[in-house]
């Protein structure tokens, strides 16, 4: 069985507006970004405006519940990986019925990966994903590393911070979740960033991605109250988390991407979202600095 549920009331006066049933997956080897946040940030916002909120968590070799309204992941190391890949797979079938069904579903960084076809390493190995999401990953040389914008359909902007490695391209039957205005995003060469299919969010921004985008969250929230036969009819909120929010996406927005050259020895540095070739010799942080300044990066 799951490790247990832990059931979140409402805060509003009166009768809960209904429950939402909430499945966080992986936590113990998949949640070391702050991903956490994302599921907190879920289950207030139900709970401020007047629905209850009924979490599970799954690890490996226990059993997904039955009915579920929502599910969350997170990012974690390739040991994460390695240690879910072959529990991820074989609950694979189940997942990919879920959100056919439409489920809404939230996956980040090497969730979002393994949700693709398969991730593949940097010694040449491949990890297999479920193939929910029509996007496949390889390992890059050096991290993508930084606060990150970009323009989304349904979301308008969407500010958070990446930090990976993986390079990811998505196949036709997926579209992006964003177009990158600032920072790298799924590769750091089509603009594109994370994934969308049927309700599900893929993505490479990590824990501070809901509580800096509360529209997005609302979006799942709504879709999780669809599923679960309601309809979403929250409470207007007027705690001040909502200035706190902008405020902290008007401060995202402003952060430059900090300057960051990749491991000595290897032949590609990076400066905000551009890939510049350099020479051994050219590895110093003065160096770089300057060449960043004159090429206005």
């Amino acid at each position: 069985m799951s490790t247990g549920v832990t059931v979140y009331e409402h805060t509003t006066a009166g009768a809960a507006r209904g429950r939402i049933r909430l499945l966080q997956l992986y936590p113990r080897d998949m949640n070391i970004y702050g991903d956490w946040g994302n599921t907190l940030v879920l289950i207030r916002r139900a709970q401020w405006v007047g629905y209850d909120v009924e979490l599970t968590s799954y690890d490996p070799g226990e059993e997904l519940p039955g009915e579920v309204d929502l599910v969350v992941g997170g990012g974690g190391q390739d040991s994460g990986q390695e240690r879910i890949k072959d529990d991820l797979v074989a609950r694979g079938p189940e997942l990919v019925a879920r959100a056919s069904d439409g489920t809404p579903m939230l996956v980040i960084c090497g969730l979002y990966q393994l949700f693709g076809h398969r991730f593949i390493t940097g010694t040449g190995d491949q990890i297999p994903g479920i193939s929910l999401i029509d996007a496949e990953t390889v390992a890059g040389t050096g991290r993508l590393i930084g606060n990150i914008a970009l323009k989304s359909e349904d979301f308008g902007t969407v500010v958070g911070y990446e930090n990976h490695s993986g390079l990811t391209t998505l196949g036709p039957e997926a579209r992006p979740f964003g177009t990158v205005t600032s920072g790298d995003g799924n590769n750091g060469r089509d603009r594109t960033e994370g994934a969308r299919v049927h309700h599900v969010i893929g993505t490479y921004l990590h824990g501070s991605l809901l509580p800096k985008n509360p529209a997005v969250a609302d979006w799942l929230l709504a879709r999780a109250v669809e599923h679960a036969g309601g309809t979403w009819e929250p409470e207007p909120l007027t705690d001040p988390v909502e200035d706190w929010a902008e405020r902290a996406r008007k401060v995202a927005l402003t952060r430059p991407r900090r300057f960051r050259p990749f491991l000595p020895g290897l032949p590609q540095t990076r400066a905000g979202s551009r890939f510049l070739r350099r020479s051994p010799a050219d590895l110093t942080a003065k160096n770089l600095g300057e060449k960043a300044l004159r090429q206005g990066i």
